[in-house]
Order: C-alpha cells, then sequence, then structure tokens
C-alpha cells in the first residue's frame, strides 16, 4: 500500500452530498466542502489550504470563480452535473438558462471535465475539452437490501415543484397518499422514509429528456422506481428495472397497481437494486482517480500547480 491520496469534493451539499464518497477507501481519504452559487470563494480557498488535498472533485464546476484553482496544489476534476441543450434536438428555455450560467466555467481551473450525460459532450466542449463521461456516483450509505413491503406501497416523489412535474402528480396527489418532498430534507431522513413509501417516482424538471442521479438512490435503497424515460438509460431497462411512463394516466396507473399490489414488483425491485451497484461511490471512484493518474502520466495538463498524483498501490 502506498500513501493514502486525500480526497476533497467541492459542491452544493443538499445535492452533491450524495454522489461523492462517504469513507475511505482503497486508500482514498475524503472530504466535503460545502459550495454553492455566491458564496464566499475566500472561505472555499482558506478550507482547500487547510484540508491540503490530493485530488479535488468539483461538482458544478461553472460556479468556481476564473482562476481560483488555477494555482491551487492538486489535480483538479470539474464534474459537470446539469442538462444543457443537446445537439440536433429541441432546446428549452431552462436548458438555455443553464447553457448561460455554464459559459462561465474556467477551463484553466481543472486538470480534466468529466459529464454525466455523454449527450451534451458537444455542447460543453464549446468551452471546454471532456475527458469522460458518466453517471454521477452514490454514496455507500444509500444501499440497502430489497425488503417485503408491509401494507401499501406508498409512493414518494423528491424534487422541487414545476408545472411539468404537477401535472403528472395530481392524480396520485389525491388518490395514492403520495408524499412530495420539495426541499430540506436530510440524506438521513430520506434514508428513513423508505421503509414507509417503497415506491419513488421520479420526473424530469421540464419536458425533456435527462437523467436524475436520485434514479441510483431510489433504486439503491430497495424502492421501485416509476420514471419518465430516461436518457441517458445507462444500462437500465424499463419494464425490468424500473417501470417507465409517460403521460400523467400511465403514471397514475403504475403507481396505483404498486399502491395495492406491491408484492407483484418485488422482481423489479431486485433488480433495480443489482444494477444500481454500478453507481457505488466507493466503486466509482478508485477506478476513476486510477484512470486519472495515468491520464495525467500519460498526456500531462495545462494547469499550474498541480502535484504529483500517484495511486496508492
Amino acid at each position: 500500500m502506498g500513501r493514502r491520496l486525500r480526497v476533497t469534493f467541492v459542491g452544493q451539499e443538499t445535492y452533491f452530498r450524495a454522489c461523492a464518497l462517504d469513507r475511505e477507501v482503497d486508500g482514498l481519504v475524503p472530504l466535503f466542502l460545502d459550495f454553492r452559487s455566491g458564496a464566499d470563494p475566500a472561505t472555499l480557498t482558506a478550507a482547500l489550504d487547510a484540508a491540503e488535498p490530493d485530488v479535488v472533485v468539483c461538482f458544478r464546476p461553472e460556479l468556481i470563480p476564473r482562476g481560483l484553482f488555477g494555482n491551487l496544489g492538486a489535480t483538479t476534476i470539474g464534474f459537470v452535473t446539469e442538462p444543457l441543450p443537446r445537439p440536433g434536438e429541441p432546446s428549452h428555455p431552462d436548458l438555455e438558462r443553464r447553457l448561460d450560467e455554464f459559459g462561465a466555467i474556467d477551463s484553466a481551473n481543472f486538470d480534466r471535465i468529466v459529464s454525466f450525460d455523454p449527450l451534451i459532450v458537444p455542447t460543453i466542449e464549446r468551452f471546454v475539452r471532456v475527458w469522460r463521461a458518466m453517471p454521477l456516483p452514490l454514496a455507500d450509505r444509500f444501499y440497502a437490501a430489497v425488503s417485503d413491503v408491509d401494507g401499501p406501497g406508498r409512493p414518494i416523489f423528491v424534487g422541487r415543484s414545476t408545472p411539468h412535474r404537477e401535472q403528472f402528480l395530481a392524480p396520485c396527489k389525491h388518490e395514492l397518499d403520495l408524499l412530495h418532498v420539495a426541499h430540506g430534507l436530510t440524506d438521513e431522513q430520506l434514508t428513513g422514509l423508505v421503509s414507509d413509501y417503497p415506491v419513488a417516482i421520479n420526473l424530469h424538471n421540464e419536458p425533456y429528456p435527462t437523467f436524475e442521479n436520485r434514479v441510483a438512490m431510489h433504486l439503491a435503497a430497495g424502492q421501485l422506481v416509476i420514471s419518465e424515460p430516461l436518457s441517458p438509460s445507462h444500462g437500465l431497462e424499463p419494464g425490468l428495472d424500473f417501470l417507465q411512463v409517460t403521460t400523467p394516466s400511465e403514471l397514475h396507473l403504475a403507481a396505483a397497481n404498486a399502491f395495492y399490489r406491491p408484492a407483484d414488483f418485488l422482481r423489479i425491485r431486485q433488480r433495480g437494486r443489482r444494477k444500481a451497484e454500478q453507481f457505488r461511490s466507493s466503486s466509482v471512484y478508485p477506478r476513476l482517480i486510477e484512470d486519472l493518474a495515468a491520464d495525467l502520466r500519460a498526456f500531462g495538463t495545462t494547469r499550474n500547480g498541480r502535484r504529483s498524483l500517484a495511486r496508492p498501490r
């Protein structure tokens, strides 16, 4: 075993702590630093100086002020997490707004860029080169065994309210005791609700395709996932790993079936739980950082200040 590597994750804790390592694994020692739009960059700089990381994984790299990581003595990965317009597909005002925000990214802050969606890579590369595309990982603490449902399969939806989502959710709210958690719930509180709400609904913010990382969270917890079509699918198969719906009436029918006959969907829950292993952070990050070290040895970086990165083997 070689030296341990300090890996610091930077991002808005509410959304991205769930995507980080939550324990030491394979010589990687994690730390999470909360940083969001409008936060004081000097506070982040001081925290990074104190942490002395070997690797920094930054979620939403477009929020890091220009030059802030330019001379940071660590290898830096910018993890793009927000949907953006896809070439050749219809756009949406929400996507255009996100694209305007993304245009602030400073490529000099990062050694490598990772995208959560391979289909937006051409859009990202208008601003910065993408090293690889992969789904957001999921912290190990969310993984649980699939358990029997004691009582009705009550559904839960986690996410902010939008007109698109409310159109889908309204029939379920009226009939099926659906719990809508819009904000303010900690990871621990959400995990504690799984036994009471074995069915999880996933809906897009707006009517454009994407892949929400909460899908992995619900699958890992052993819940039955009912979702709008996922794009990219990351290997998840409708009807086998989750239930796919495209209209409010289809969602209501699927949720009602799961509510009144939850035992009928045990095999889908079990298979979805197995598929969720691909997102497990303790498996993903050691491989990612090992590949990163090899890529830097082969191709280097144009960013200043990076110290040598060696895998702990």
